[in-house]
C-alpha cells in the first residue's frame, strides 16, 4: 500500500509505529521499499555518507534533487521526504517555497524536511500553503552545528526543554505533518509526542516517539568503528562487503575468477579461422 501523509497520520491515530530510513540512490531505495519501510528520507546526510564532506553544510539543492530523483525511481510505496539543504530556506520565505517546489517538481519528493522551530514557522506555513507537506526537525539540527558548538543532546535544561515543547507546538500549528526529534532526552520526547497531534519521528529520542529513523549506513555498520549511541546495528554489512571485495581481489589475482562457468563459448573451428 502506498504510504502518504494521510496514512502516516492514521498510524499515529491508531497507535501504530512508523518506520523511516535514509536512502540516496535507486538500488538502496528499491531494497528499502521492498522491506515495507513507511518513509524514506533523502537526507542532507548524503553530504557525509555519500559525498565525503565533514558535515551537511556543503550540500547543494542540485545534490538533493539529483539524489531524490534516483530514490523516487526506486521507491514506489514509501513516502519520500527530501531535506532542504543549508541556506535553501533560511534566506527568505520566497526561497523556501521555490526550493521546496523544486524538490517536489524536479526531485519527485512527496514532502520536504527543514530544520528549526518558531523562527521558521512562517516558512512552514508558506510551503504548506503551496500544497507541499513539510516535516519539521527539532532538537539536534545538524545545519546548526556551528551554533551548537558540536553534536550535543538538546533540551536537557528546563529552559531548553520548554523551548523544544513550544517549538513543536508552533511547527504543528504552522502546518507541519510530522516532526523529527533528534538527540532529545527520551522522557522529553515522550512528553512532546503526547502533546502533538502529528507524528513524531525519533532519532536518539527514545521509544515513545511515533516512529524511528536511522541512517542506513549506521544501522548496517558500513563505517567500521563509527557508532553513535542511539544506533543499533542490525547487520554487519560493512564487514561482509569488505570481505567480499578482498575475496574478489584475491581470486582475480590468482586466476580463480572468472572460472569456466563465468565465460561464454565459441566453436574452435571459428577461432582457428581467425589466426
Amino acid at each position: 500500500m502506498k504510504n502518504t501523509v494521510v496514512t502516516i497520520q492514521e498510524a499515529k491515530n491508531n497507535k501504530e509505529k512508523v518506520t523511516m530510513l535514509t536512502a540516496y540512490d535507486y538500488s538502496m531505495a528499491k531494497l528499502i521499499d521492498e522491506a515495507d519501510i513507511n518513509m524514506i528520507l533523502v537526507g542532507d546526510s548524503l553530504g557525509m555518507v555519500m559525498l565525503g564532506y565533514e558535515d551537511t553544510l556543503s550540500v547543494t539543492m542540485e545534490d538533493m534533487i539529483h539524489h531524490t530523483k534516483a530514490v523516487a525511481r526506486g521507491a514506489k510505496n514509501a513516502l519520500i521526504v527530501a531535506d532542504m539543504p543549508f541556506m535553501s530556506y533560511q534566506t527568505s520565505i520566497y526561497d523556501a517555497v521555490c526550493n521546496a517546489g523544486r524538490l517536489v517538481k524536479e526531485g519527485r519528493a512527496q514532502a520536504v524536511k527543514l530544520e528549526g522551530g518558531r523562527e521558521f514557522a512562517e516558512h512552514i506555513k508558506a510551503i504548506t500553503n503551496a500544497s507541499i507537506p513539510v516535516v519539521a526537525h527539532l532538537g539536534l539540527t545538524p545545519q546548526s552545528l556551528n551554533a551548537f558548538g558540536g553534536f550535543k543532546v538538546q533540551g536537557k535544561s528546563e529552559e531548553a526543554a520548554r523551548k523544544l515543547i513550544e517549538d513543536a507546538v508552533i511547527v504543528e500549528e504552522a502546518g507541519a505533518v510530522a516532526v523529527v526529534l533528534e538527540c532529545v532526552p527520551a522522557k522529553l520526547a515522550a512528553l512532546i509526542t503526547k502533546k502533538l497531534h502529528i507524528p513524531t519521528i525519533g532519532i536518539g529520542a527514545g521509544a515513545d516517539c511515533d516512529g524511528q529513523v536511522l541512517v542506513y549506513q549506521d544501522m548496517l555498520a558500513m563505517f567500521g568503528d563509527f557508532k553513535p549511541k542511539f544506533v543499533k546495528r542490525f547487520g554487519e554489512i560493512g564487514k561482509q562487503m569488505k570481505e567480499a571485495f578482498q575475496t574478489y581481489s584475491e581470486e582475480v589475482k590468482t586466476g580463480a575468477f572468472p572460472a569456466q562457468e563465468h565465460t561464454f563459448k565459441i566453436e574452435d573451428d571459428v577461432i582457428e579461422k581467425l589466426y
